[in-house]
């Protein structure tokens, strides 16, 4: 989620940035893009879906992040436990054979 969050803020800001840069009056009074002629109302909507896809991409990069923190804690605190489970089994195991050893009254 995390690179798809990147990847929507790279490209609305890559739109932002030609739209800026590259954008220009033609002879026929209509707007230049990239060499394309389109409308105010289209590079309006440009503009538009520009900040959303940046805005949607900050989103889902913040949950990614979370998602993948909470995930690394869990997967910690679980090696925790079944390192403590572990040691006490051969802790039991060794208990276990120091009774056998003993004899019996």
């Amino acid at each position: 989620m995390l690179i798809l969050g990147l990847l929507l803020i790279a490209l609305g800001a890559l739109a932002i940035v030609a739209a800026l840069f590259t954008a220009g009056y033609s002879d026929s009074g209509h707007l230049e893009l990239l060499g394309t002629d389109i409308g105010v109302l289209f590079l309006f909507f440009l503009g538009v879906g520009a900040g959303v896809a940046v805005l949607w991409g900050f989103t889902i990069a913040k949950f990614g992040t979370k998602r993948q923190l909470r995930q690394r804690r869990e997967s910690k605190k679980l090696s925790e436990l079944s390192e403590r489970l572990e040691q006490s089994e051969r802790d039991r195991s060794r208990d276990d054979d120091r009774d056998e050893d003993r004899p019996s009254p």
